[in-house]
């Protein structure tokens, strides 16, 4: 099923509620909160305003859920829906802020331990497969260059270094009047 904005929504069977896949659970956002980082003022930057005045900032909630979004959806932060979460461009600059402060790689670890202790992961034995090596059926029509892949052509009206077209004049130096 498919709510606004063509976005994916998850439909529990047993409810038969419609929850959109972005919309953060009450549950998942009392593990997320206490990650969260406060926004902190810079001892070397002079402010115009004291602390607490201005525009109050947008909810930390509304704005994991922007990012989920984005995540959830693919769309470019520009594209985030206005009436729902408000300023884009302020969604992205609290996106940065929380990344430069360890917030995207706290929550990683979080999950991670979480998952550990449920299931448990087997950190002791771990295997990564793959392989790389050309496509065998492309050797024969690969060219020497990456440009010329599908093998060599020929430009159907002229061949190489010929005009397609003719001059107009015959064929004169570069000092000489006409």
């Amino acid at each position: 099923m498919y709510g606004p904005h063509g976005a994916r929504r998850w439909s529990g069977s047993l409810t038969g509620k419609h929850v959109d896949s972005w919309v953060i659970a009450d549950e998942f956002w009392q593990r997320v909160e206490p990650l969260i980082p406060q926004p902190v003022r810079s001892p070397d930057k002079q402010y115009a305003r004291k602390p607490g005045a201005g525009r109050p900032p947008k909810p930390a909630r509304l704005v994991f859920e922007a990012i989920v979004y984005v995540l959830r959806t693919g769309c470019q932060w520009k594209a985030l829906p206005r009436e729902r979460f408000g300023s884009a461009s302020a969604i992205h600059r609290r996106f940065l802020q929380w990344e430069q402060a360890g917030f995207f790689q706290a929550l990683w670890r979080a999950g991670l331990a979480e998952c550990d202790q449920m299931a448990g992961i087997a950190w002791q034995w771990q295997s990564a497969d793959g392989s790389m090596m050309k496509a065998l059926l492309a050797q024969k029509t690969a060219g020497s260059n990456p440009a010329d892949r599908g093998g060599k052509r020929r430009q159907a009206s002229a061949a190489a270094g010929e005009r397609s077209w003719r001059p107009v004049v015959a064929h004169r130096e570069r000092g000489q009047c006409p």
